[in-house]
């Protein structure tokens, strides 16, 4: 089986954890031991999200006083990418002996004239409070959001047309290597060839690019991975439960936030419509469960 796993980067550092390395790794360590166990034997492309991380370093790169200007977000996404992709390379080599890992800095293709360059819905970084969110807006020009009781920025999000390095993937899998890929939703670049870097101020979404990779690469299943355990309906509420197994429509109908879930809903919908058999969201521990269909929530056309 051929599965592309998507790892939310609040997975690898969970809400209200301090942002060290350690705290990354030790996630990451059970993240990568449920994979293992549950995909080890499969052709796996792994596509790690980079909110948090990237965030971090875009508010560092923002305050250090040696710069002329901050790093662009595309620079930073690379960076995720390397950072991330290694931490993952490690634990999947000690948790897979006897197979070979890659992974690789991505890039993607946008388009120019996306409007969600226009309409910033991109969680990343920290949360803050209200009142220090908008001293940063007012000193930094950044857009800030509501999620959950805390403010975080937010930044152009545009949809993923092609991933570059699709068919380097494709050989790598074919040779039996587990795939590190997309990371961060991959690298936003435009379909130039005179395009330099820091021309794209996006961070891409990973769940969508991890769609895009997984119908690129023809891949039986597509598992969206975070630190919850399924969708849910009434969210946010007393009365919130699991959603098991739901259509496209339901799960859209249950109006679920633009910034985290309503993504994954959209990208397990293009998988499926694009002839993917498996499309499921759930807790990256639980990722045997949610491949099975015993935990999670399904996605059906």
């Amino acid at each position: 089986m051929r599965v592309v796993a998507a790892v939310g980067g609040n997975a690898l550092l969970r809400r209200g954890q301090r942002a060290d390395e350690a705290v990354q790794r030790r996630n990451l360590h059970g993240a990568v031991a449920a994979l293992a166990e549950a995909l080890g034997g499969e052709e796996l492309v792994v596509v790690h999200g980079n909110g948090p991380q990237v965030g971090l370093l875009a508010q560092e790169s923002a305050a250090d006083p040696a710069l002329r200007r901050p790093y662009p977000l595309d620079s930073l996404v690379a960076q995720t990418q390397g950072m991330i992709g290694y931490w993952l390379a490690a634990e999947l080599d000690a948790a897979l002996p006897g197979r070979e890992v890659a992974a690789l800095v991505t890039r993607v293709v946008v388009r120019r004239s996306d409007p969600a360059f226009a309409l910033p819905t991109k969680f990343i970084g920290p949360g803050y409070s209200l009142a220090d969110s908008r001293a940063l807006e007012q000193q930094r020009g950044w857009t800030f959001l509501r999620d959950g009781r805390r403010w975080r920025r937010v930044v152009a999000s545009p949809d993923p047309v092609r991933i570059v390095e699709q068919p380097i993937v494709e050989r790598l899998l074919e040779s039996g290597a587990v795939v590190v890929a997309a990371g961060g939703g991959g690298i936003p670049v435009l379909d130039d060839p005179g395009c330099q870097p820091g021309a794209v101020e996006a961070v891409i979404d990973k769940d969508l690019s991890a769609a895009l990779l997984a119908r690129e690469l023809k891949a039986d299943a597509l598992l969206l991975l975070t630190d919850v355990a399924a969708v849910q309906r009434r969210f946010g509420t007393g009365q919130a439960e699991p959603v098991a197994e739901a259509t496209v429509a339901e799960l859209v109908a249950l109006g679920l936030p633009e910034g985290s879930m309503a993504p994954k809903v959209e990208a397990a919908r293009r998988f499926l419509a694009s002839g993917g058999t498996v499309a499921a969201i759930g807790a990256v521990e639980q990722a045997g469960e949610v491949l099975a269909g015993a935990a999670g929530t399904r996605v059906r056309m």
